[in-house]
């Protein structure tokens, strides 16, 4: 509670034993009393002109310790570590079990860059691996005391990052910030993994500022800039409908059970984990012309230790949908001949689409398909085209899919819906990919002008003098 009713009394001189004297601060905040003890009169005359400084001022006091704001933050300053923890379980509980490993990963990093000192400490490795796996996991966190290979390193980080108060510093923030554009192997990161671990960083401070431990938002004030990042899709990954074909009759040849699995990236635009979550009871499969796929969600492949439930996989609602939001997407004829065509060979009946191999074993690992994948490539594609990055990886079929609708002149709302993005990112993503419409548009435009003229027209009455 900010409280700018303050009342600063005079210094209280105390007589102690052996005729040692102390010095009492007294004052009032609202109409609480506060008082501080120092041992010499001249600590005490400098603590109240602070506080009659900040009175003048016109600074806020803190109800509850009754200092003037800017002390009351800095006696109450945590460190970045205790920070980190705290943001850690803030966001665990809402956060999909991938982005809980992202703000882990990110928060390490930043933490390599706010040490106070070197001395004793791990090397960068050992010490990113136990804020990783250890410090800035929730449920690791939970269960008790660190691993014991890990609860050295854990207790020395623990002592040794810097206040949150000195992340006023634009220095130590751009330390930060420079660490996050460097990989483990000291290379350079992508563009959008810098832009990916910056936003968590900011959304830690930012977090400080709500809790009050900063009065602004630090990064506000530095002048460090994103590398630019491709936003767009390569045109170069794209493949077209023969090539998607072949590598479809690749994958049917050495992977049957697979098929269905990258048929519905190309021909329906799903994405990997759709396709996964994929059940049998939402596919709409006539026995001729066109069905359709009515998603309800995706399972993401994740490690078991930042999952809720503690497996590897974790079904979610469908990405920027709530819960219960569903997405209609039709199903081609070819499609929905390979779909049929699964269902009569599958050996489990029921549940999802697609399974692993073994029985009983779960939806389609990631490792699994892309070992899938890699093969296909091998078989379909020539070698000057396997050293390209045309369809390097699977989800590049959805990016094919999505082009191909694009260039067929479907309403870019139409085939937003159907793939699950805004039209604004849509038309931003996909713009290289787009075809044949320049063509088109200035055909328009020759349209809207008309035939030229055969001889000049002549100027308006009064502009012979112009002319």
């Amino acid at each position: 509670m900010s409280v700018y009713d303050v009342r600063i009394h005079a210094i209280l001189e105390n007589t102690l034993a052996k005729k040692r004297k102390s010095y009492t601060v007294r004052w009032k905040v609202a109409a609480t009393p506060f008082r501080d003890t120092f041992a010499t009169r001249a600590l005490a005359e400098s603590f109240r002109s602070k506080l009659i400084v900040a009175q003048r001022e016109g600074v806020a006091f803190d109800g509850k310790s009754g200092l003037p704001e800017p002390m009351a933050r800095e006696l109450n300053a945590i460190s970045w570590y205790d920070l980190a923890v705290s943001y850690v379980d803030m966001k665990w509980a809402r956060a999909a079990a991938t982005q809980r490993k992202s703000v882990a990963e990110s928060l390490a990093f930043a933490t390599l860059a706010l040490l106070k000192t070197d001395r004793g400490a791990p090397d960068d490795n050992t010490l990113r691996l136990a804020l990783y796996r250890w410090s800035f996991n929730k449920a690791q966190r939970n269960v008790g005391e660190p691993p014991l290979e890990l609860s050295r390193v854990v207790a020395w980080v623990e002592r040794n990052t810097v206040p949150i108060s000195e992340l006023k510093d634009a220095g130590v923030v751009r330390k930060a910030l420079d660490r996050l554009a460097i990989l483990v192997d000291g290379r350079a990161a992508a563009a959008n993994t810098i832009a990916r671990k910056r936003a968590i960083f900011y959304g830690a401070l930012k977090y400080a500022v709500e809790l009050r431990h900063l009065e602004t938002h630090p990064m506000d004030y530095v002048q460090w800039k994103l590398p630019k990042s491709a936003e767009e899709v390569d045109p170069k990954v794209v493949v077209n409908a023969m090539q998607a074909r072949r590598l479809l009759a690749a994958v049917a040849k050495t992977d049957p059970q697979l098929e269905g699995f990258f048929a519905c990236m190309y021909f329906a635009a799903m994405r990997p984990s759709e396709v996964a979550h994929l059940r049998e009871d939402e596919c709409e499969l006539p026995t001729e012309g066109w069905g359709w796929l009515h998603l309800s969600g995706s399972t993401q492949h994740v490690g078991g230790e930042w999952s809720d439930s503690g497996e590897n996989r974790e079904d979610r609602e469908l990405k920027h949908r709530a819960k219960s939001a569903t997405r209609d997407v039709p199903a081609c004829p070819e499609l929905v001949a390979v779909l049929r065509r699964h269902l009569a060979e599958k050996r489990q009946r029921g549940g999802r689409m697609f399974h692993a191999a073994r029985a009983g074993a779960g939806p389609v690992t990631k490792s699994t398909y892309l070992r899938a994948w890699r093969g296909a490539r091998r078989a379909a594609l020539t070698p000057v085209q396997q050293a390209s990055p045309l369809a390097s990886r699977p989800y590049d079929l959805r990016h094919a899919a999505v082009s191909l609708w694009l260039n067929a002149g479907v309403p870019a709302t139409q085939v937003a819906q159907w793939a699950g993005h805004s039209v604004h990112v849509l038309l931003k993503v996909y713009a290289s990919c787009v075809y044949g419409q320049d063509e088109a548009a200035r055909r328009r435009i020759e349209s809207a002008l008309g035939e030229p003229p055969t001889v000049a027209p002549e100027p308006p009455p009064g502009d012979e003098a112009a002319a």
